[in-house]
């Protein structure tokens, strides 16, 4: 199956087959029905979320382009406006986080506003009440031209620039209209430390207070047809733990108690070898400035036994990697407990993991519940796979490599070694270390993500060139190794910065780590790497593949250090200094040498859906799985469903 639907924009997109799908039983694929039913119904969640008029930007762009296919013809500009914020679950970039600018002008706009949009005067109307109507849509008019066409009107989704109030240089909703940075900071201090992920603060008055996201308050008819998708999804549980994790999501969505999705989290991470796993939860801060709020996101996924077993032994070996990890003694577990890595295939995205998604997801996030009740791991092997396929012809590798040696190592080993890297990143990375007694996970601030996604990376690195990886059968040799060092500086320092629109700096949490990695390790590896320039063009070639190994083990010990000591100082200066800043030369030149390649830099899905077979008398009989081929068709029938 060829992956690759359409590209617009900056964007390309994919589908992803889901293998194993028709060997599983009618038992298992009525649970992967209802959680996958459970994932699409929390939807407009993210898209409130990211921008508290994401969703009436969505209805009034979707209103439109039905009234337009009605008359017989879509403006293509209007249409391609629509993919990109379909894709980024809003008005702002989903990497950038910069507004995304219209594809049509405020006259257009307002021509189609008024045609398919704006209601008349009725007749059953008085005076007065016709005078207020006509204001009110005038007032719409106003402000829906300052959120299309004003690029100072919240220009940014998130802002983590430094020295500035970042609650009131972000869009997203997590806070109210009035609140400030400062005075979150405050609140959340007289909590003594333990902060609920699922609520939005506000003012009442000059009161603070929490909105919390449960069936009967904000986000409750959203939360409520998830509600009923899980009870029908528990019907068809796999497991006794299974069900009770089912039963304590329900009762966490019912009551917003942030403590039953910690109970919910320790049967959920208990429960290791099922062959159908989920999230579903407000789980992740990284749109969050101040790391506190958390997105709502689901994954469904079927386990890849074969796979699986191969890459078992990482886990069934974590306490090794722990002992030999190159920080700080006191900041290693001394008993890993509960580590589990497994490789499945995704059966569906929703909220924060759909159109654009992960490749790999280690959960909770929760320190303390990792150190007593371990943690669990998954690499997504289809969607790995649809962006492996999509990339063969794409051209980058052969334009960015230093060498033909290079690009030649790159396609023998660079899916292996790319999954692997992922595989430790979720498995050991996130898994490892530990905090300092008393410092909390909030500690770092804006900063948090990216010194956590750092770390991640840098416990991937080092170990992946372990002997010990080519004793266990992971890696059939060193040199795939070091040609993910080679594909990891290039990515970092070069690659990635076609993502970004010329001029501006780095803003997003795993694009500031692989930047600070690369440009850190650049600085300190006294010339085991080395930025060159050729023909007017700048490659990086690494010289002394051990000697980074030892750099970037360096570097390990600062990262786990700052997390560990809750170091906000430390985590500044360095993602400062390393992680944000781009040089303006450098970067024309990169997005003049991917531009030419005519390649999207970032790469979004559809899903599948699933029609549910009944039998005569109304009872299931088979659950089949539909592939999807056309985004703006999905997007337009989720408007519906």
């Amino acid at each position: 199956m060829n992956p690759i639907l359409e590209q617009f924009a900056d964007i390309r997109v994919l589908r992803y087959d889901v293998p194993g799908f028709d060997k599983l039983s009618l038992n298992e694929k009525m649970l992967v029905y209802y959680l996958a039913q459970a994932a699409e119904a929390g939807r407009d969640i993210i898209w409130d979320q990211n921008y508290k008029f994401n969703l009436m930007v969505r209805d009034v762009v979707e209103k439109i382009i039905i009234g337009m296919k009605a008359d017989g013809e879509v403006d293509e500009g209007l249409m391609t406006y629509a993919k990109r914020i379909w894709v980024a679950n809003g008005i702002h970039h989903h990497y950038s986080n910069d507004k995304f600018k219209a594809d049509f002008t405020k006259e257009q706009f307002l021509g189609w506003y008024d045609k398919y949009i704006i209601l008349p005067v009725t007749k059953t109307m008085d005076e007065e009440m016709g005078k207020i109507f006509e204001e009110s849509q005038e007032s719409m008019r106003a402000l829906y031209c300052d959120i299309f066409f004003d690029p100072n009107f919240d220009a940014k989704k998130v802002s983590l620039a430094d020295g500035v109030d970042l609650v009131y240089a972000s869009s997203v909703n997590f806070y109210g209209d009035r609140v400030s940075q400062q005075e979150v900071e405050r609140y959340y201090s007289d909590v003594k430390g333990k902060h609920p992920l699922n609520s939005k603060l506000i003012k009442n008055g000059t009161e603070l207070v929490e909105e919390v996201w449960d069936q009967n308050g904000m986000y409750g008819m959203q939360i409520r047809a998830i509600i009923k998708n899980l009870e029908k999804a528990m019907a068809y549980a796999l497991t006794d733990k299974q069900k009770k994790t089912i039963e304590l999501l329900i009762s966490y969505y019912r009551d917003g108690n942030p403590d039953t999705f910690d109970e919910m989290n320790k049967v959920w991470v208990s429960d290791k070898d099922l062959k159908i796993d989920f999230i579903n939860g407000f789980i992740e801060v990284y749109s969050d400035p101040l790391g506190l709020k958390a997105t709502w996101e689901s994954v469904v996924e079927i386990r890849d036994e074969e796979k699986t077993k191969h890459v078992a032994t990482i886990a069934e070996n974590a306490q090794w990697f722990e002992d030999r990890s190159p920080v700080a003694s006191e900041y290693k577990k001394r008993d890993v407990k509960g580590v589990s890595m497994n490789i499945v295939n995704v059966a569906m995205l929703g909220g924060d993991c759909y159109p654009t998604t992960p490749i790999g997801i280690n959960l909770p996030n929760a320190d303390w519940i990792r150190e007593q009740y371990g943690s669990k791991s998954v690499a997504l092997a289809n969607i790995e796979g649809a962006y492996h396929e999509a990339s063969q012809s794409s051209g980058v590798l052969d334009e960015f490599a230093y060498s033909l040696e290079e690009s030649e190592n790159a396609r023998k080993y660079g899916s292996e070694a790319d999954d692997l890297h992922t595989q430790l990143h979720e498995c050991l990375g996130h898994g490892s270390g530990q905090m300092k007694e008393g410092v909390t996970l909030d500690a770092l601030k804006a900063y948090g993500s990216t010194i956590e996604e750092t770390r991640a990376d840098l416990y991937a690195l080092y170990f992946m060139a372990d002997d010990k990886i080519v004793e266990l059968g992971l890696l059939p040799n060193k040199e795939a190794a070091w040609s993910h060092y080679d594909s990891y500086m290039r990515s970092g320092l070069l690659v990635q910065l076609s993502r970004l629109e010329l001029g501006t700096n780095i803003e997003e949490s795993h694009m500031r780590n692989r930047h600070l990695i690369a440009a850190w390790a650049l600085e300190h590896c006294g010339g085991a790497a080395e930025m060159v320039v050729r023909e007017g063009k700048h490659y990086v070639t690494i010289k002394d593949y051990e000697k980074m190994r030892e750099v970037f083990g360096q570097l390990l010990r600062e990262i786990q250090r700052i997390k560990s000591e809750g170091d906000f100082e430390a985590a500044r200066d360095i993602v400062e200094t390393y992680g944000v800043k781009v040089d303006l030369e450098l970067h024309k030149e990169i997005k003049m040498r991917y531009d030419a390649l005519g390649v999207a830099p970032f790469s979004c899905f559809v899903n599948p859906r699933y029609k549910l077979v009944l039998g005569g008398g109304g009872e299931p009989k088979d659950v089949e799985l539909v592939e999807e081929s056309d985004f703006a068709a999905q997007m337009l029938a989720y408007r519906e469903k």
